[in-house]
């Protein structure tokens, strides 16, 4: 391994994930990166959980795609148990499908049958939270190795700064259009109605909490049909 040389592609990503302007860009920079910068990694993707659902985010591959999605449905998988907080685990790797694993026996002969020769994941995380796991895979057996997984240790450590980042920075910008949006609703409500700020906001707070619907696209119908809610 050429860790001069390494380190010098890390220093590159890390200003080019800071050039980065919305989440989506930063996590395809990310699962692109490990396919260029780690030896033997031909396809990358990042697994998040909600519950116990999968979420499949930037996969340079469909063959990322589907192994997530046999993971979800099997309710078993490295990538799932890194993920999953409760784990306590931080990587794993797996070096050849074709011998199996019994730590998830069901899902390692299915994802051979994909393509999946070797694969290596480590989990995303700050000091303040745990974001995923960052999975790479080899269509060939024994590819990864130590220097890979250190590799990879470095390369999920300004991943999850820059994931957090971006996603701190999506959340800001989906707060900021919520208040415009609800604003501008309220605007119409108060001219069409000549009640007070105080009053049209009532009058989307209580249609939300009947309906079941979030106030934002409560006031996105009203900015829509410019009339108030039924």
């Amino acid at each position: 391994m050429d860790w001069r040389g390494f380190a010098q592609q890390m220093a590159s990503l890390a200003r080019d994930l800071l050039a980065e302007h919305t989440l989506d860009d930063t996590l395809k920079q990310i699962t692109s990166s490990a396919v260029d910068l780690v030896d033997g990694c031909d396809a990358a993707g990042i697994l998040v959980l909600q519950g116990r659902r999968v979420m499949s985010l930037a996969p340079t591959d469909e063959m990322v795609a589907e192994s997530d999605r046999l993971q979800e449905r099997l309710q078993e998988g490295p990538c799932f148990d890194v993920a999953r907080p409760e784990s306590g685990e931080q990587v794993f790797r797996i070096v050849d499908f074709t011998a199996g694993d019994d730590r998830w026996p069901v899902y390692v002969p299915r994802a051979a049958r994909l393509g999946v020769g070797s694969m290596m994941g480590l989990l995303l995380y700050t000091r303040e939270e745990e974001l995923g796991a960052l999975n790479m895979y080899s269509r060939k057996p024994g590819v990864f190795t130590e220097d890979s997984e250190t590799a990879g240790w470095l390369l999920a450590s300004h991943a999850a700064v820059a994931f957090a980042t971006a996603r701190s920075g999506a959340q800001l910008q989906e707060a900021i259009a919520t208040r415009h949006l609800i604003g501008e609703a309220m605007g119409i409500l108060m001219g069409r109605h000549h009640i007070s700020e105080d009053q049209a906001f009532e009058i989307l707070r209580v249609h939300s909490q009947r309906t079941n619907t979030k106030l934002r696209e409560v006031a996105r119908q009203i900015c829509e049909t410019g009339a108030a809610p039924g």
